[in-house]
């Protein structure tokens, strides 16, 4: 059995990882008979957002890991520990969790950082040779890491997004949501999910294919 990584930022589309990309990944990984594996780094939110109102939550804070198990059912691991398993690749789904506390690129844009814990996890994926997936805004990640080998990617066709990839040095690939991009010679997978969805139909079609083609590569 495959074991695959799979990184959460939080638990909600506005402030953590987007709920239904997070439970494809992992009914896709489920179906494919492969185990997922998953994690999230212990910090705080960088902040709070009411997701019946869209406004942020003044004085309240909550932690990624602690918000990331209730996605996972509790089965969850911290992500300094992920190099001591033994996994066969790594999906990072989207979510605003991905540009706000997996990286700060919602802040900063085409000069973000990606958090520490999860560029070295990510780069000793790629190191080794391992298939890396992600999903909806999440491939900025890639583009921020491996723009210097020009990696291609998607997030579907928002422009501005299109454009601060490419000022990352990587190339964007313009798709539909039930399309995946794999990158040559890169072992690197996107989809553009809910960057471009309408609804959860549609962007379990671009998921699946990512899922499947994680594993063919892994």
């Amino acid at each position: 059995m495959k074991k695959i990584g799979v990184i959460l930022s939080g638990c909600g589309v506005y402030d953590g990882t987007e709920i239904h990309e997070a439970v494809l990944t992992l009914l896709a990984l489920d179906k494919a008979q492969a185990k997922a594996v998953c994690f999230a780094p212990d910090i705080a939110q960088r902040h709070v957002v009411n997701h019946l109102t869209g406004e942020i939550s003044e004085n309240e804070t909550r932690n990624v890991l602690v918000e990331s198990a209730r996605i996972a059912r509790g089965s969850i691991r911290n992500l300094r520990d992920i190099d001591t398993m033994i996994l066969d690749g790594l999906i990072i789904p989207g979510g605003y969790g991905a540009a706000k506390n997996l990286s700060d690129y919602a802040v900063t844009g085409a000069n973000c950082e990606v958090l520490p814990e999860v560029a070295d996890a990510v780069m000793r994926f790629r190191k080794r040779g391992k298939p890396l997936g992600f999903l909806c805004i999440a491939p900025v990640i890639a583009a921020k890491l491996f723009g210097s080998e020009g990696v291609e990617v998607t997030i579907g066709s928002d422009e501005q997004t299109a454009a601060d990839i490419a000022a990352m040095g990587a190339k964007h690939v313009p798709a539909a949501v039930e399309e995946i991009i794999v990158s040559p010679d890169a072992k690197i997978v996107t989809t553009p999910a809910y960057m471009l969805g309408p609804g959860i139909s549609d962007i379990a079609k671009g998921i699946d294919k990512l899922v499947a083609k994680v594993l063919e590569l892994a």
